[in-house]
This record gives C-alpha cells, structure tokens and sequence, in this order.
C-alpha cells in the first residue's frame, strides 16, 4: 500500500515510516514544505527529530492561510505586511506550533469518543499540549448509514467509521462551549519517534490544494499572537 493512502484514507492505522517525524514532514515537501520551514525559524527541529511526541501536523496551506489573513489586517491598518515568514518571530511560531505537539505517542485507539451534537455524553477529553495549553481531542463514531437509490433505508449510530479531532478550548471556564474543532485527514501515521496525524486539507475545482484548518486555530488567534511578540522588518 503507497504512503499516499496514508495521507488520504482517515483513521487509517497501518502507515509506517522509516524515519524521524521531521524526516516524514520533509518526505512530503508538497504538503509540508512550509510546514518545516516554520519548525526551523521555530527552533523546534529537534523536537520533531529526536523526542517522542504525537504532532497534529497542520499542511503548509493552513499556514499561508493565516498569513494571508494577517497581511489583510494589516494592511487595514495602514502597516507593512509580512513578506518573509522570518518576519514573525521564531517565540511565535514556537508558541503556535507547540499547540499541535503533545508528549509521547498516541493514535486513535487512544483517544475518547467525542460527540459535538452531545458533549454531555461524550466530551472528548483535555491534553495539555507542549504550549501549556489544553486541548479537547477525541473521536467521532459516525453513524453506519445503508442507502439505496439516493434514499436512506437504516441508521445505526456511532457504528459507522471513526474521526479524530483536535480542539481549541476558547473558555476553560466552560470548556465544552465554542470548540474550535479540526478533523483529522489522516491519523496514525508512525515514524521512529512518535506519531503523526495530519489535519484536514481539500483540493479546488482545480486539484490545487486548501486548508479547511487556519493554522493557530483561527486567524484572530493567530493574529494575536504574532502581534504580541512583534513583527520585524522586511530584511534584504
């Protein structure tokens, strides 16, 4: 089986890759080539080379997403945009990134059930990521759904095929309000030293690839956290 299933097939639990974490992002520079970039300016390289982590790999289109949204605000307020990602400072990126990276190895199985429509029942669960911040991570047991000429003939719930999902808890006061939910494309991915699971990105009508995801969950969060260490110059 290619190491493209991998990528597209979710919950898929047999992908394999003989190498560090690093080494696999770096494998697949059309998904991850800026990706890894960030990770350098970050100083995180060892971090995805060396210890043992589950990272919730976030594709190069959620980054430039964001960007893209924080030259907009920007520019509404009369400043210069980010023309290198140097610009923004490697305590940013480091602070954002380690928000998707959480200590040791853990694939699906590992995780809870989650159910957005019934957080009562079942609420995924709080990890602490390396960021210090928690995050709700949990999987979607999809309904098992039999259709026949375009209608609906039987449903049995929670029996069908199972999502992971990573989540952004605005309010810790009432963490099960306003979630920012990502899926998971591809999970349990297993290089050397860890696990990956790749966040949910769509081709256009074109086959050019976009990010469902912005990355640091939403560009206003991004957009905060960028500021709030600086953005330097443009330098030649």
């Amino acid at each position: 089986m290619p190491k493209e299933k991998y990528f597209f097939d979710s919950g898929t639990t047999k992908g394999t890759y003989n190498g560090s974490i690093l080494a696999y992002l770096k494998s697949k520079p059309v998904y991850f080539d800026t990706l890894t970039r960030v990770i350098e300016i970050a100083g995180m390289n060892d971090v995805l080379d060396k210890q043992n982590v589950t990272f919730f790999a976030p594709t190069s289109s959620s980054i430039y997403k964001s960007v893209k949204g924080l030259n907009a605000y920007l520019r509404q307020n009369g400043r210069d945009t980010v023309a290198k990602l140097e610009q923004i400072k490697p305590e940013a990126w480091k602070e954002l990134l380690s928000q998707y990276i959480f200590k040791g190895s853990n694939k699906l199985k590992d995780y809870p059930q989650i159910d957005t429509l019934n957080m009562a029942a079942f609420p995924g669960q709080g990890y602490t990521s390396m960021s210090g911040r928690t995050m709700n991570i949990g999987v979607r047991f999809n309904d098992a759904v039999v259709m026949e000429d375009g209608v609906e003939k039987s449903r049995v719930k929670y029996a069908g095929y199972r999502q992971l999902y990573i989540a952004y808890i605005p309010n810790y006061a009432d963490p099960k309000a306003g979630l920012i939910n990502i899926p998971v494309a591809s999970s349990d991915i297993a290089p050397t030293n860890g696990i990956v699971h790749v966040l949910t990105q769509e081709a256009n009508y074109l086959g050019a690839w976009k990010s469902k995801h912005n990355f640091g969950f939403s560009t206003n969060l991004f957009i905060n956290t960028v500021q709030s260490y600086g953005i330097l110059p443009v330098t030649p």
